[in-house]
């Protein structure tokens, strides 16, 4: 074990007139106070990022003086930062984000004489040696006199005394501003940063009654916050869509990625208040976002939307299969005014549930969509179906005159169920490295939804089976 690791075992024991004379000294928020934040306005977008402003009347000198403002993210980007003071310009500005921890004590005492306290367990009895620092490498080194020892878990009762507080580190994480001021006096200073750590996304509960063809479907705001500190009774605005944040340490931020369940998108305009091409989702109430906390608010409640339960399979170019493969279970419905959700869904996801025989809800799945504008069509796969199956088999292949080739697919759909099923069968890859594919001939008729993708619609009996066969000519 290193003794990095031991240290809050050994645990660093400075007095607590010591600790509080040497915080107070260096101006270190105490941690177990009240926040230093102001009027806070959090705006919380989904990618990671959020913007914090807050507002705090703080005494300024007249001429040169620091300001320091405790309380700020731990993970600020300094240089998105933004001061604002009547009658105050800014001429510098740090952020000390090295906290206040055991092994940052140890690693700040490098080169400085530090206190030990060994207790004797039969005894009681304390023994203290001077001790120099030496490394904290894998763990501590210590010089003690003339020999040289390391500090280890023996199993004696240790701890370890520091006679200060190192200047640059933080109870808080701590913003200082060095301005120049044409007067003397409090009022109010404006700080604005970016910082990552706060996000937010959506989570949707949908209750799915096949036999009726209804869905419910509550929508809950799920905000999430790692950024290193608390914002208290913030004003908190939630915006969704995805903003461009450019290059982050030499690499381009690249946009997560996003699934692909929207069957069309909608052309109707959400009810909602809009910040250029983003939607606003404000809190209703001022709130209390606490670091390593998750909070959920309630902002879609829709109930008795049509809904329908179906099947789909893709199958990827030349695909054949020896065994039946499970189609997937879908359920399809729409965001539209009339019929539907009726608003805009930020991206998130959607988990489904269906009462069994007994009344009780059961989870079946779930699924993620994207920002979905209002009036789409959403088709969200549950999971694997377990008794309808497709069996797609590549029959034979000819080569034809000019490097073109006959490919002739079978597909082969069985249903154990009690009830026909239709199967909505796409076959991909139709422009797989330009193969400029045409169907020849099809046992039924199918719909091109995309350059690179055909698809039946496919009604297979109840305890039944269905077969499509196509013949597809392309370039190689």
């Amino acid at each position: 074990m290193t003794a990095l690791r031991l240290l809050p075992m050994l645990f660093c024991a400075l007095s607590p007139v010591t600790l509080a004379s040497a915080a107070l000294a260096q101006g270190a928020a105490d941690p177990t106070g009240a926040s230093a934040q102001g009027d806070v306005a959090v705006t919380i977008y989904n990618d990671n990022l959020a913007l914090v402003q807050d507002v705090r009347q703080i005494p300024i000198a007249a001429g040169i003086s620091r300001i320091e403002f405790p309380d700020v993210s731990a993970q600020i980007r300094p240089e998105t930062l933004s001061f604002a003071a009547d009658g105050a310009a800014i001429v510098e500005q740090n952020f000390d984000f090295d906290l206040l921890s055991p092994s940052k004590l140890m690693e700040k005492a490098i080169g400085r004489t530090i206190t030990i306290v060994r207790t004797n367990p039969a005894t009681g009895a304390e023994q203290r040696e001077q001790a120099k620092v030496l490394s904290v490498n894998g763990g501590v080194v210590l010089q003690i006199g003339q020999r040289i020892e390391v500090l280890r878990d023996d199993g004696l009762p240790v701890r370890v005394i520091f006679d200060q507080v190192p200047a640059n580190l933080r109870a808080r994480p701590t913003l200082s501003v060095t301005v120049d001021s044409a007067r003397a006096g409090s009022r109010a200073a404006a700080i604005r940063y970016l910082t990552p750590g706060l996000g937010w996304a959506a989570d949707y509960v949908a209750l799915f009654d096949a036999k009726a063809g209804r869905i419910d479907v509550q929508g809950w705001v799920t905000l999430t916050n790692n950024s290193g500190t608390s914002y208290t009774n913030a004003r908190t605005l939630l915006v969704a869509g995805s903003v461009n944040q450019g290059p982050s340490s030499g690499y381009r931020s690249q946009r997560p990625q996003r699934p692909n369940n929207i069957r069309s998108a909608g052309t109707e305009s959400a009810p909602r208040e809009q910040l250029g091409d983003f939607y606003l989702y404000p809190l209703a109430a001022r709130t209390t976002i606490a670091e390593r906390q998750t909070k959920q608010v309630s902002f879609l409640d829709a109930q008795g939307v049509p809904a329908k339960a179906g099947y789909a399979y893709r199958n990827g170019w030349l695909g054949t299969s020896e065994e039946p493969q499970s189609a997937r279970s879908v359920v399809t419905f729409s965001t539209s005014r009339a019929g539907g959700l009726g608003d805009a869904l930020p991206a998130g996801t959607v988990r489904f549930y269906m009462k069994d025989s007994a009344g009780a809800p059961q989870f079946i799945g779930e699924n993620s969509v994207d920002h979905t504008p209002m009036g789409s069509e959403l088709a969200l796969a549950t999971g694997d179906a377990f008794d309808v199956k497709v069996k797609p088999v590549v029959e034979k292949r000819e080569r034809l005159p000019g490097d073109r080739w006959r490919s002739h697919m079978r597909y082969e759909l069985t249903n154990a169920r009690a009830q026909p099923v239709t199967v909505e069968l796409t076959q991909a890859g139709l422009d797989f490295y330009h193969l400029d594919t045409r169907i020849v001939t099809e046992s039924q008729p199918s719909t091109r939804i995309n350059g690179n993708a055909t698809r039946w619609l496919v009604t297979v009996p109840a305890n039944g089976s269905s077969s499509v066969t196509a013949l597809f000519e392309t370039r190689y």
